[in-house]
């Protein structure tokens, strides 16, 4: 051995300066990690630099259409129907269209009609929705791909509970044997007796002998057999944090709504029912002080009521019987009031006098009031016969809404479920932009709460003085205070019942605010809800959608008191004239309740004898499509008659006065206050104000104004903004071209309207927000117009281009930062984003429904209405483009041809990439903020330009002029460069630009000449390239490249654009290292390696050229990859989840489901094989050991310079000084590793990425052609063979199987727990747990974009960790969740199996196999080891078979270590619960046997592994079934009886023997089966055992490893720690007897240090133990390099446990290994760890910080224990474990074990008598019990570690008095004082330890009473000298010592003990004691008074008097006692007396 070692040694020199060299010279040997990537091609071009890409239009045209086969076509070029024109009709809400029916309507008005009604025009790729773009791959659609896949059965989820299959039934509780002690029981054989077991089934050909290649064959057939087709649907869905290319198709613009409330009026009762009542209902918001709703009107009068009034009423119309409306509310708040006023008819008497008999009578006294009532009725009737017209207020009321919805939301939660409640902000994300909620203590909703019917019993009358709004207001903000002056008031008394709850979502039977009915009204004659318009509290940012077009008349006051005459009860007619004559009153006032729909004039309701009246009247008028400037609306004042006079008129007019409508062409609105005249208006009145004086007219109040009122439009065709209004105004006249025009006060000419139009471009900027966006779409279709059709003025056209193109940026700008709140992620205004999609159309171009012929423009209307309209009209293409252009739709009225020629020229996306390129900076800043509207706008263009022109055959290259694309080529390069000197300054906007331009250009792949946008990407990528080498963060600008990249290769046809059908072509001339692997003899082909194939599978030159677009994106991959790639862990996130989500597209996507061409898809990403392998050092180590996986590369890596010893066995050292460089920082290194190798790791990949980066690889291998991969393997070198290898084992790892019960309980252990014990113990050797966690913080890192990514919630770091963020998952998503992870592990598996065939295949030619085959069957071995399906393993053990059968001397020659694995994996299958894995596993072990025994006639190899393996196998616990594995003996028994073959020879007997001998050992643990539940007894089972293998040091470590296997798994680290010392120690022992290595530790004594334990592992005697023999001590922990691992693994248990003093004394054996070997990496590991425990130490000083155990004593009394009866015993149990918690446990436990009413607690701790106890029961004493040390060990046990290890001593103490009762009066209080002695020392290899002697001392009252003073002494000292002080702690303790009232205080403990001199001279000394002790304790207070009186602030000076008082008096009191002195001190007691109980001997000279 040492030999080998120094050749390592010498070996690993020469390797050192040959990486060195290799990394000079570009890249000799591609095996090498090392070697740097960044020139990995053949044609020299750095990865640093993008290749220039083929032509690709060139390319298509080059080759003949029909080249490739069948499906294989659709790869080769996009389909013809790609691109098309849809139409889609726009949704109307209504039934009716709502749009004005007049003739003639002006431009405003049409345009707005036009607008409303247009159907909208979406250019469509019709393959997109194939991409993750618009079909992104999430955890739904996953699941949704999961549907229907097989469950596949596991081992550990068949274990547990449920048995599998009912051949499984046979319970193991009858089969356990007789619970013997010895740990070998004689009698076993006999109780089971094998031959009377069942076998398995046995597979039938296995005896026959076959040729390998048949076997081969048909072990691929089943393989292949159901396989699932998409691996990754199996796999997490991509990061959706990285899915930058995201889109989703915008909502198509709707009218906003905000949160809708039905309110339901159901009936109105009165007291007394005497006249017909109306009601109005509206919304309020106090804290805005807005009315925020239209008036409802409702009437619930009965028919007779109604019938009062039947002479003044038309037919009521059925839209005002209305009882129900819908109310909107944007900004819901807790301010909103629902506000209900009542009116009723005028009558005579003010509003008091008229609720006087509502108040006062009631509704039981109508008998009483009889007459009364009589005559109020008849009073009603005729004042509705005569006034009946007329109205007055009468009451009021108002309704809290956000009371309802919070009280209808809390009963809801108790009784609905949750789920219907959806969060009230959701669902209106979807409706429109109003996001922007108020500040955070108002937000509440009125969407998702519980209908409620409200009775408003209470209503106020209302006040003739204070009717206003104003007043109102003060009313409600009063309601909300809990002394309301309201409440005083004298109610009217009344039954208003209302419902109101959420309205749904699309109720039946509604009217629009314009009384169109709403879809669905199933019958018109149904009654009616009306839709309420809203007026919200802030402004609202939503684009018109419909024709809205209404007024609403607001008349406040009017002041007659200066108006002579009778001018008392006044009434204000409102009427809207289109012209002076009276009749021309136009119906367009909407009616209220129970009336006509419309009615021609309108009035105020009358407060009665008032000459100044308020008034809150609304009136609704619906506006005329055209306005003229005659319209006005005229109000005329009457005074009302109340009293029927002869000759006096029911109404005398007494005022007039106007508006008029159109001021300079706008609306006019807003508050007026008029004067009014006396007089009849004149004629012609309407064109002026009444302001203006008109001669001859009279006017009340001197032409003062005195009527005030106020106007409000809500109109979609008035935009109501001077800006806006002039704007319009322009562009309408130049379309109509009526010259001259008046504009305000100015007329225009010709010549003066274009500079007015530039102005009024300009002024844009400066309209208001909400009515620009509400008039956004007018806006820009003008702007486009403007740009595209130039006006003409005087027969010159205007270019406006630049004006418009400005006036553009402005309005996105201002709509954008309108609408901030609702932007998507990317950053786009959905509003403008919708614009876009659905709205923008080319100015005059219709689409066109055949090419060739003129186009014919068709009409909307008809378009919208035609009954046979195609859904999307596909136009059909003509082959030549038509003569007459089809582009120019002259404008009428052109002027010349020749002007229309260029008119019909300008193209849109032409003149925006112009404009855009020659843009100044302030504008171009503002483009740029929004780069992505002008992006898509150019695209929408460009894409109707092809279709609607029918250029869509052109060839690209000559679909659009140079020009245009030199302009494009600009905007790029520029738009580029501003992402790049951005990123710095404004991340944010970098990004988004960084995006919009990549989607630019994906869009133009669609549409232009794609070579071009290759050339467009590449000189992209050369940008970034310059700016990279001079940037101060690369990683940030390397992120947006990525995203880039990412965005690019999204596209739907991302196939198609790398070409995949074209043959690589090599490159013409080759350059000096043609390719990485010429220059080396290939590992397995003769020939030459084929430089095809090796550029297919590298990032080389050709191949990058031709796939483009996947040569960047793997480009990125690989330079993200490399070692020192900065901002790493980010950038590998992103680069492997933007291969791993196209990779899922490909799955998804249906056009690739042939597996011929997903072969062809798969060879875009074959480089990826190559990057994982040379990447595999920094992936993250899923195997968590390093021993396997680094020795499959470096079995391989020997350059095979004649190395006889080389073959298949290596040395583990050499081989990972062979292996080169750690497999990742820190965790993976050996023992041999110099530090050389190791220079460049770089940065490992977090476990969520190598995860994701290698289910990549494994979808490569599993799509690739076989053959393909086939010529590569045997091309490659061994060592890069090797690296391959490694790569699948580390897949296997990495996708291991779970099982059900991970995704249920969260594992808490660091370790994963692995099925046997030996695979863990591999497990953790190396790997340590600072590693892990390093990595975990990386992953955590975050991106290089500081604050400003607004980063969403991180999942939990790795996805293997999924159930750690437990959002409690459901059962069935758990069941799901196993589901999937089985099928990902058994198809992973599969995909690693099929690949290690195809390479078994490459080397069975080959001279090095033998090496090759032992790393393959390494990889095997660890597939067979891992969690594995059912399926899997059935084709894993036949590929086993075949590689033994064709391969025995791979195992039976040299390499000891892989057959004691297969034996193991064998043995652990064959007691698998799952027959079929039973059957395939014994048929294995029978075969192993078979072929050992053929070669050598016996095969006592196979024999001694079995056995220990077997042993091994026990230890782990509860996933191993003995009745199983007995099984399977028997079948292994049965084919050595039917095996003909060697029957002659002694094969038969000899495996009877071994079976027998292999069932003994089973029945042995049986035993601990019993004891599976009890942990402790299942650990002294297993120490039992151990120390029956005291003579068989291989199977003792097992055992050992077999219980900190256990240990670990209950979370005992320190007794995990122990068993490693121990397996340690033995191992050291063996070394030492082998060899005198200075470096090594002599033995058990050198472990002395850790644990006083360890010496019993010194058993081992020579005579027992031959080195020599075959077999003994054979197993790799008997090595340095075994102990090295279990002494690490014993630091890394320390560590868990918080043992850091005892991870020193562990390394203190380790480092002069270590040194030894001269391993400075290790070294520099180790004391880094020993850095961190020291550190810890420093930091946890006072203990609390880890706290290390607590013990109990445990006694066990009663023959219901066995063995365990009187044994007493001390447990130690995790920190903080209360006695009731161990005494429930072991309660709980046992009860459940012996059954109910047995197991009874001994609740004290006195002596047990047994005679006293119930034989039939098991009693239980459990007592606290704290460590005890002498006095002189308190001197070395300084720190709090010590006082917690190496324990031996424990202490309890029982209170008692003579009578029997525990606590009695002070002088009788007695204590006894147990110590316990244990066998061992805590912490120990075990948590329970036996009592092997106690000790008992009693202590006399005086002795207790001398104890508890010198408690309380030291308490008081602890809180005086406490720093930081706590004066709370010391006012405490003080007022314990020194208050009067503490009973058995130390007053009365001084007054008891002192107060006589005893008179027995033993006593005086403890009299004196006591004595002195209360000196002691007075100083102290003394002391902590003083202390206290510094602490305490003025406040507690009194109290602190008080205790100064009070401590006096005690000093007072003790003084008498203290002084008296004793008659003598009694001399020391002589040695004969008894032992002073205070004074005790050390406990340790005591008989232990």
């Amino acid at each position: 051995m040492a030999a080998a070692e120094r050749r390592a040694f010498a070996h690993k020199i020469n390797r050192t300066v040959a990486a060195e060299v290799r990394k000079q010279v570009s890249r000799e040997r591609s095996g090498s990690p090392h070697s740097s990537r960044r020139c990995s091609s053949s044609l020299g071009v750095p990865l640093t630099e993008v290749v220039e890409p083929l032509d690709f239009e060139d390319v298509l045209l080059s080759r003949p259409p029909d080249a490739e086969p069948g499906p294989l076509r659709d790869l080769v070029e996009f389909p013809v129907d790609d691109l098309e024109l849809l139409l889609q009709p726009r949704e109307c809400r209504t039934t009716e269209p709502g749009i004005p029916e007049d003739g003639k309507l002006d431009a405003q008005v049409r345009a707005a009609v036009e607008m409303y009604t247009e159907d909208w025009i979406i250019t469509h790729r019709r393959y997109q929705h194939l991409s993750a773009v618009y079909s992104p791959i999430t955890a739904e659609t996953q699941r949704e791909r999961q549907k229907g896949l097989t469950r596949q059965v596991f081992e550990q989820d068949a274990s547990g509970d449920e048995r599998s299959g009912p051949e499984d039934s046979d319970d193991p509780r009858h089969s356990s044997g007789s619970p013997d002690d010895t740990p070998r029981s004689s009698g076993a054989s006999g109780i089971f007796d094998l031959r009377n077991l069942a076998a398995d089934s046995l597979l039938p050909s296995l005896l026959e002998r076959a040729a390998p290649e048949d076997v081969d064959r048909r072990n691929e057939a089943l393989r292949r057999q159901h396989r699932p087709r998409a691996l990754l649907t199996l796999y997490p869905a991509p990061d959706e944090d990285e899915a930058v290319e995201r889109c989703s198709r915008p909502e198509p613009p709707r009218e906003h709504f905000g949160q809708r409330i039905l309110v339901k009026c159901l009936s109105l009762k009165f007291e007394i029912e005497i006249e017909p009542i109306f009601g109005i209902l509206a919304l309020y918001d106090v804290r805005e002080k807005k009315k925020i709703s239209e008036n409802f009107y409702f009437d619930l009068n009965s028919e007779s009521m109604k019938g009062l009034l039947r002479a003044h009423g038309t037919h009521p119309a059925i839209s005002t019987l209305a009882r129900s409306a819908i109310f909107s509310v944007t900004y819901p708040s807790p301010d909103i009031f629902l506000v209900i006023k009542l009116e009723k008819v005028l009558q005579q008497g003010d509003i008091s006098e008229c609720c006087e008999p509502y108040m006062v009578m009631k509704e039981a006294d109508t008998a009483k009031n009889k007459e009364k009532l009589e005559k109020l009725r008849l009073a009603a009737e005729q004042f509705c016969t005569r006034l009946g017209r007329y109205r007055m207020p009468f009451a009021w009321t108002a309704v809290h809404l956000a009371n309802i919805v919070s009280s209808a939301g809390q009963s809801d939660r108790d009784s609905d479920s949750e789920g219907e409640r959806r969060p009230a902000w959701t669902d209106r994300r979807r409706r429109g932009p109003q996001d922007r909620t108020s500040s955070g203590d108002d937000t509440c909703s009125f969407s998702g709460f519980r209908p409620a019917t409200l009775t408003v019993t209470n209503f106020f009358k209302q006040e003739a003085e204070r009717l206003s709004d104003e007043d109102l207001f003060k009313f409600l903000a009063d309601m909300r205070r809990p002394t309301s002056l309201l409440r005083r008031l004298r109610p009217v008394t009344a039954q208003l019942k209302i419902d109101i709850s959420p309205a749904p979502e699309n109720p039946h039977f509604c009217l629009s605010p314009e009384l169109l009915h709403v879809k669905p009204y199933p019958d018109p004659r149904g009654r009616p809800t009306k839709e309420i318009l809203e007026f919200p509290a802030r402004e609202v940012y939503a684009p018109h959608t419909s024709y809205r077009n209404l007024l609403y008349v607001y008349p406040h006051s009017l002041n007659f008191s200066s108006r002579q005459g009778s001018v008392r009860n006044l009434t204000v007619r409102v009427q809207y004239m289109a012209g002076e004559d009276p009749s021309q009153a136009l119906p367009v006032i909407f009616g209220k309740s129970s009336c006509s729909e419309f009615t021609r004039e309108a009035f105020t309701p009358v407060v009665y004898h008032n000459k100044s009246p308020e008034f809150y009247e609304e009136f609704k008028l619906r506006l005329p499509a055209c306005v003229t400037e005659n319209h006005h609306l005229l109000f005329t004042f009457y005074h009302v008659s109340c009293q029927p006079r002869p000759g006096t008129a029911l109404e005398t007019p007494v005022g007039f006065t106007w508006i008029p409508l159109l001021q300079h062409g706008r609306l006019r609105t807003g508050p007026f206050c008029l004067p009014v005249s006396v007089d009849q208006p004149p004629p012609s009145y309407s064109v002026l104000t009444p302001d203006v004086a008109l001669p001859g007219m009279r006017w009340v109040d001197g032409h003062k104004g005195v009527f005030s009122v106020e106007l409000t439009a809500v109109s979609s065709v008035h935009p109501q903004d001077p800006h806006l209004d002039k704007f319009f105004t322009l562009v309408h006249v130049l379309e109509e071209g009526a010259f001259p025009f008046r504009l305000k006060d100015a007329v225009l000419s010709e010549g003066t309207v274009e500079q007015e139009l530039r102005a009024s471009l300009a002024a844009l900027r400066l309209a208001s927000p909400e009515p620009l966006v509400a008039f956004s779409h007018h806006v820009l279709d003008k702007l486009v117009r403007l740009v595209v059709r130039p006006p003409v003025i005087g027969g010159q056209i205007v270019n406006l281009g630049r004006g418009a193109f400005e006036a553009m940026a402005h309005v996105v700008s201002l709509v954008h930062r309108s609408l901030e709140a609702a932007q998507d992620a990317r950053g786009h205004c959905p509003l403008l984003a919708a614009y876009v999609y659905y709205a923008f159309r080319l100015p005059g171009t219709e689409p066109s429904l055949m090419g060739g012929a003129p186009p014919v423009t068709v009409q909307p209307a008809t378009l919208a209405r035609g009954p046979g309209r195609p859904a999307s009209l596909y136009l059909a293409r003509s082959k030549s483009i038509s003569s007459s252009n089809p582009d120019l739709a002259v404008a009428p009225g052109s002027v010349d041809d020749e002007v229309s020629r260029i008119l019909a020229t300008k193209l849109l996306h032409e003149e925006l990439a112009l404009q855009w390129v020659v843009s100044g900076s302030a504008v171009r800043e503002a483009v740029l903020q929004h780069a992505w509207f002008f992006f898509q706008l150019m695209v929408k263009s460009m894409a109707l330009h092809l279709l609607l022109g029918q250029r869509l055959d052109t060839p690209r290259k000559l679909r659009f002029p140079g020009r245009f694309l030199d302009d494009i080529a600009a905007l790029v390069g520029s738009v580029g460069l501003e992402v790049i000197t951005r990123i710095h300054k404004d991340a944010e906007l970098a990004e988004r630009l960084n995006a919009s331009l990549a989607f630019f250009l994906s869009d133009l792949l669609s549409l232009v000449d794609r070579g071009f946008v290759f050339s467009l990407v590449r000189a992209h990528y050369k940008q970034v390239a310059t700016r990279l080498q001079s940037a101060p963060n690369p990683a940030v600008l390397l992120t947006l490249r990525m995203d880039f990249t990412r965005i690019l290769c999204n596209h739907e046809h991302y196939v198609t654009l790398n070409l995949p059908c074209c043959p690589l072509s090599p490159p013409a001339s080759p350059s000096p290292s043609v390719s990485s692997t010429t220059s080396q003899s290939s590992t397995f082909s003769s020939q030459a390696p084929d430089p095809k194939v090796i550029s297919m599978f590298e990032l080389s030159g050709p191949f990058r050229q031709q796939h483009f677009l996947a040569g960047l994106l793997l480009t990125e991959l690989a330079l993200a990859l490399e070692p020192e790639a900065e901002g790493a862990s980010l950038l590998h996130k992103k680069a492997i989840s933007a291969v791993h989500s196209l990779l899922c597209g490909h799955d998804a996507d249906p056009r690739y489901a042939e597996a011929t061409v997903r072969a062809r898809v798969a060879e875009l990403y074959l480089p990826l094989l190559s990057l994982a392998r040379d990447t595999l050092p920094r992936l993250h180590d899923f195997a968590e050991s390093s021993g396997q996986r680094s020795r499959l590369a470096s079995m391989l890596d020997s350059d095979t310079e004649g190395e006889g010893d080389m073959g298949g066995t290596i040395n583990p050292s050499v081989a990972m000084a062979i292996a080169g460089g750690p497999l990742a920082p820190g965790s993976r290194a050996s023992i041999s590793q110099g530090p050389a190798t190791a220079a460049r790791s770089g940065c490992a990949l977090s476990a969520e990425s190598s995860r994701t980066l290698l289910v990549c690889v494994l979808w490569v291998l599993k799509n690739a052609e076989p053959a393909l991969l086939q010529r590569w393997a045997a091309d490659l070198a061994l060592p890069q063979l090797g690296r391959l290898l490694d790569l699948l084992y580390l897949c296997l790892a990495a996708f291991e199987y779970k099982g059900k019960k991970a995704f249920e309980r969260i594992n808490s252990l660091t370790f994963k727990k692995s099925l046997d014990m030996k695979a863990r113990l591999e497990e953790a050797i190396l790997g340590t747990i600072g590693a892990r966690q390093e990595m975990v913080r990386r992953s955590r890192e975050r991106s290089p974009f500081g604050n400003q990514e607004n980063v969403r919630w991180r999942k939990s770091v790795t996805h293997w960790r999924q159930t750690s963020d437990r959002v409690d998952k459901t059962k069935d998503e758990m069941e799901h969740e196993a589901l999937v992870d089985g099928n990902l592990a058994t198809e992973a598996s599969l995909v690693v199996l099929d690949t290690l065939e195809i390479i078994v295949q490459t080397v069975m030619l080959s001279e090095a196999r033998e090496s090759v085959l032992g790393a393959i069957l390494k990889v095997v071995l660890y597939s067979l080891g891992s969690a594995q399906s059912a399926l899997f393993l059935q084709h894993g053990l036949a590929t086993q078979r075949a590689l033994v059968s064709k391969f025995p001397e791979l195992l039976f020659e040299e390499d000891t270590e892989l057959c004691a694995d297969l034996c193991l994996r064998l043995l652990r299958h064959c007691g698998s619960r799952i027959s079929a894995i039973r059957t395939h596993a014994s048929a294995s072990l029978y075969l192993l046997m078979r072929q050992n025994f053929e070669i050598g006639n016996n095969f006592a190899r196979v024999k001694m592994q079995v056995t220990m393996s077997l042993s091994s196998l026990v230890g782990t616990t509860q996933n191993f079934s003995e009745e199983h594995l007995r099984r399977s003996l028997k079948t292994i028994l049965t084919y050595a009886e039917e095996d003909v073959g060697l029957r002659d020879s002694t094969f038969a007997e000899q495996v009877q023997d071994l079976m027998f001998n292999l069932h003994m050992i089973l029945t042995d643990t049986v035993k601990m089966k019993e004891h599976q539940e009890d942990p402790e007894m299942l650990i002294d089972l297993m120490y039992r055992i151990a120390r029956g293998y005291q003579g068989s040091p291989d199977l003792r470590l097992t055992w050992l490893q077999n219980m900190a296997g256990k240990h670990a798994e209950l979370g005992n680290h320190a007794e995990a720690a122990q068993c490693m010392v121990h397996a340690a120690a033995l191992v050291a022992e063996y070394l030492a007897l082998l060899e005198d290595s200075r470096h090594l530790p002599v033995g058990c004594v050198s472990f002395q240090n850790i644990s006083s334990n360890v010496l019993e592992e010194s058993a081992i005697s020579d005579d027992i133990l031959s080195p020599d023999e075959e077999g003994f001590c054979s197993g790799k922990h008997f090595t340095e390099l075994g102990l090295v691992g279990l002494l690490e693994q014993a630091a890394a248990y320390f560590t868990m446990g918080g043992l850091y003093e005892a991870v020193n004394e562990v390394y203190k054996t380790l480092i002069p290994i270590l040194e030894a070997h001269r391993d400075y990496k290790k070294l520099a590991a180790v004391h880094g760890k020993l850095q961190e425990a020291f550190t810890k130490i420093m930091h946890q000083s006072s203990g609390w910080e880890r706290v290390f155990g607590t013990y109990f004593r445990v006694g066990f009394y009663g023959a219901r224990f066995g063995d365990l009866d009187e044994q007493e015993f001390v447990y130690k149990e995790p920190s903080i474990t209360k006695l009731a918690e161990i005494s429930h446990r072991l309660e709980e436990f046992y009860t459940e074990r012996f059954g109910e009413d047995v197991v009874e607690i001994i609740k004290d701790s006195n002596p047990v008598d047994k005679t006293k106890l119930d034989p039939q029961k098991a009693y239980i004493q459990i007592t606290y019990v704290e460590p005890h040390f002498d006095t002189y060990e308190l001197k070395d046990r300084v720190t709090y570690f010590d006082r917690n290890y190496g324990l031996r001593t424990f202490l309890f103490c029982t209170p008692f008095t003579p009578d029997g009762r525990a606590h009695g009066e002070l002088p009788e209080q007695h204590k006894r004082k147990t110590l316990l002695s244990t066998d061992h020392a805590f912490p120990y290899i075990k948590t329970r330890i036996r009592v092997c002697h106690r000790e008992e001392t009693v202590l006399t009252p005086v002795e207790v009473a001398i104890e508890d003073m010198q408690k309380k002494t030291r308490e008081l000292a602890f809180a005086t000298e406490q720093d930081p002080p706590d004066a709370k702690m010391l006012q405490m303790v003080l007022q314990g010592s020194v208050g009067p009232t503490v009973n058995q205080g130390p007053l009365e403990v001084a007054q008891v003990f002192l107060a006589e001199i005893p008179e027995d001279p033993k006593l005086f000394r403890h009299h004196n004691k006591l004595r002195l002790c209360f000196k002691d304790f007075c100083k102290k207070c003394e002391d902590a008074l003083r202390k206290n009186k510094a602490l305490i602030g003025p406040d507690q000076k009194e109290y602190h008097r008080e205790l100064e008082r009070n401590y006096s008096r005690l000093r007072e009191a003790l003084q008498p006692l203290l002084t008296q002195r004793l008659p003598q001190l009694l001399a020391p007691t002589t040695a004969s007396s008894l032992r002073n109980s205070l004074n005790r001997a050390s406990f340790r000279k005591a008989d232990v």
